[in-house]
């Protein structure tokens, strides 16, 4: 096992780092502050580094093969917002400085604020949330404390979508909602009837996903939102699938009351291995008073001589600090550099181009797999990794064989009122080829799975791991690399 050798490569005596004699006295460590026995490994640094440079290897990522997680936009981050993002100016900072020495990274956050509240349509912007969860939460919270503050304390319920993401639900119970879900009709809308008959004086709003989970965009969004709006409720949008909208749809003039932005999938911040993830938040005009603080504004306005001075302000109504200090600057750095990149044009072309290609996909696979919803997609779609004639298949089966062709696996099994979901999404970075390279691969795996299905039910066949068994992984977990020692005899 890989995360063993580290330990079995250990040499009583090997270091990394030597230090010199010290030259003041030597002070002892209080008793009980360290372990009497810590068996760490002794290595010199080339194998250490040789080590950990193999593991880094053995792992797929967006800068090594492509990568069509749908839902999740795993799209490439340019190397220009690394380099910004470590400029000194921005890198050297301390978020408890003055603001008077500050005055550059507020001017960069007030100006993302005003860009991204542009994008969506809407009047106000908080970067605090660390995370797309956590701007759901932040969202949900503001509509709760703009229903108490007008005397609608009793509104109790949130409407939610079958094909919604899982965090909907779970972001409305944490903050003491009552979920109720609303099923979708055979085209992969809300059901409107669905939705009507659960309209009361007691809901408190809808989150609303617009492309849909399934990568459909809901084609009576606007009566939606007015039905909705017409019982006192507020409408939360997931923007999680903001990629298709970019330049060409503004949740915020669709009549959407309050929305969160992925910075790490339609910005190109960093995504996946435990953030930092950063999910601002937009508001419409009546509930800019809410929004957590503090937010960046204009303290003192500039003029021919002098520009502006920014400042750290609290809205009226907040509900609050949700983030410690000002969120996660780096990734503001980095999503405002991409929104300056491009430019109004360029981010159009963004969505048009994913757009594109999630179809190009679609249509080229459509033949010898089962589209989900037969329409026109947005950014992604959903396909049916079963076949009635190969029924011990399943989706599982083919993610684990494309990974022999160097892919990593789509969404499996998500949204969940598809039966064996693929969930697939190209972005607007990856290229034809490496597009006709998938469809290629997908397609000789549903010939396989007719004529030779065992290839798929025994894959992966190439990858440093073979198949495991996730759910006692998951169940079984083993937190510490050291292998287990030897009983004595």
């Amino acid at each position: 096992m890989a995360e063993l050798q580290i330990y079995e490569k250990s040499s009583p005596g090997r270091r990394a780092v030597r230090y010199p004699q010290p030259d003041v006295p030597l002070t002892p460590l209080p008793a009980g502050l360290i372990r009497e026995s810590l068996p760490l490994p002794e290595l010199g640094e080339l194998e250490v580094v040789r080590h950990f440079t193999r593991l880094s290897q053995l792992n797929h990522s967006i800068n090594t093969g492509f990568y069509p997680l749908g839902s999740c936009t795993m799209k490439y981050n340019p190397l220009i917002n690394e380099e910004v993002a470590r400029l000194p100016g921005f890198a050297g900072l301390h978020p408890m400085q003055p603001p008077e020495t500050t005055q550059g990274a507020l001017m960069l956050m007030f100006y993302l604020q005003e860009f991204l509240a542009e994008i969506a349509g809407f009047a106000g912007v908080t970067l605090q949330p660390a995370a797309g969860a956590q701007g759901e939460l932040t969202g949900v919270m503001i509509i709760r404390k703009y229903h108490h503050k007008n005397g609608q304390g009793h509104r109790n319920v949130i409407l939610v979508p079958d094909s919604a993401h899982g965090t909907n639900p779970a972001t409305s119970a944490m903050t003491n909602y009552k979920v109720v879900e609303i099923r979708s009709d055979g085209r992969g809308n809300i059901d409107l009837d669905s939705l009507r008959s659960n309209l009361n004086e007691n809901v408190a709003g809808l989150m609303l996903t617009n492309p849909n989970t399934l990568g459909l965009f809901e084609e009576h969004v606007v009566e939606v939102i007015e039905a909705v709006h017409g019982v006192g409720g507020l409408v939360y949008g997931d923007g999680a699938n903001m990629n298709a909208l970019l330049g060409i749809a503004k949740p915020g003039e669709l009549g959407f009351d309050i929305l969160h932005y992925n910075l790490h999938k339609t910005f190109t911040t960093p995504h996946g291995g435990g953030g930092p993830g950063s999910g601002p938040v937009g508001v419409a005009k009546h509930l800019v008073d809410y929004l957590p603080g503090p937010v960046v504004d204009i303290i003192e306005e500039g003029d021919d001589e002098e520009p502006p001075v920014f400042g750290l302000v609290t809205p009226k109504y907040s509900i609050g600090r949700v983030k410690a200090f000002h969120g996660q600057f780096a990734m503001m750095v980095r999503a405002f550099t991409y929104i300056m990149m491009h430019g109004d044009q360029g981010l159009r072309e963004v969505s048009q181009h994913a757009v594109l290609n999630a179809n190009y996909l679609m249509h080229g696979l459509e033949d010898v797999y089962t589209v989900a919803f037969e329409r026109t997609c947005m950014h992604e779609f959903v396909l049916e990794g079963r076949w009635a004639d190969a029924p011990d298949v399943h989706a599982l089966d083919v993610a684990k064989r494309l990974m022999d062709f160097g892919f990593h696996p789509p969404t499996n099994y998500f949204p969940l009122i598809v039966k064996e979901a693929l969930m697939i999404e190209p972005t607007e970075t990856e290229t034809v080829e490496t597009l006709d390279a998938f469809i290629a691969a997908m397609r000789q795996i549903a010939e396989e799975a007719h004529s030779n299905p065992d290839i798929l039910h025994d894959a992966p066949h190439t990858t440093p791991m073979r198949r495991m068994d996730e759910v006692s992984a998951a169940r079984n977990l083993v937190l510490c690399c050291m292998p287990p020692r030897e009983e004595p005899v």
